[in-house]
């Protein structure tokens, strides 16, 4: 896997199985046990998941008595958000300008728009 945080992170996400499990953690603390009930997929197969989810930082483990509940790392989404927010800013600026040249556009220039159904006049 990548070595920067934010690719590991990714990464990690980019299974749907993972992002149930993260999904399912934001309710509350969970054993692998807990995580593997809705799956049809060995243990063993959850307990890789979980693996990948803890190298990313996205969860950690203790140790409660006998339990060893999965905990969510919630301090690593900001990482994910500032990464986001950067570029919906860049696209919103983008968007702006165009707004602000096709608003500065006489009526006249813009094209007509074709009817529905892509046929043409």
């Amino acid at each position: 896997m990548a070595a920067d945080p934010l690719s590991r992170v990714f990464a990690a996400l980019a299974d749907p199985t993972r992002r149930d499990m993260v999904a399912r953690l934001t309710l509350a603390d969970a054993t692998v046990n807990e995580l593997a009930a809705p799956y049809d997929i060995s243990l063993q197969a959850v307990s890789k998941h979980v693996r990948v989810l803890e190298d990313a930082g996205l969860v950690t483990r203790s140790r409660e008595a006998q339990r060893r509940p999965v905990h969510l790392e919630a301090e690593v989404f900001d990482l994910m958000t500032k990464w986001l927010e950067r570029y919906r800013r860049a696209a919103e600026e983008r968007y702006r300008r165009l707004d602000d040249v096709l608003g500065s556009m006489p009526e006249d220039d813009v094209p007509p728009t074709p009817p529905a159904g892509g046929a043409r006049p």
